[in-house]
């Protein structure tokens, strides 16, 4: 399957999810409540008042356990904050299962892999979300 393309979208975003130790099915949900009513597309007036659920958007989910690294001590970084990943990617699975559920198209990238994303990046949007604590 190298060199093989296994998720594309259109206009929409580009989830970088990362599952970390604790992390629940629950959080998955409501991640992805948020992504699929996130208010983050412009309206007329070039205000941020639509989602991707408003635009007819996609989503592209990608497992990035590397969003865990932690790099405080040394110059190798640490990924002990990632959940293993029989665990992560089932919290994957579900997560883009939940954002179908309202109606999104999602692809997703090979959980595992080594992948050579591309982001074109239309405005000045990238966003940091996370659920819990």
């Amino acid at each position: 399957m190298e060199g093989a393309t296994v998720g594309k979208i259109g206009r929409g975003w580009l989830v970088l999810l990362g599952v970390g130790h604790g992390d629940t099915e629950a959080e998955a949900r409501k991640m992805a409540e948020k992504v699929a009513h996130l208010r983050l597309f412009e309206d007329d007036e070039g205000k941020f008042n639509r989602s991707v659920l408003d635009v007819g958007g996609e989503v592209l989910v990608v497992s990035q356990f590397t969003l865990y690294a932690d790099a405080s001590r040394g110059r190798r970084p640490s990924f002990v904050g990632a959940a293993e990943p029989s665990v992560a990617r089932k919290l994957v699975d579900r997560f883009a299962e939940f954002v179908e559920q309202y109606g999104v198209r999602v692809q997703t990238g090979q959980f595992q892999a080594h992948m050579d994303v591309r982001l074109h990046n239309d405005g000045p949007v990238t966003v940091n979300l996370t659920i819990g604590e």
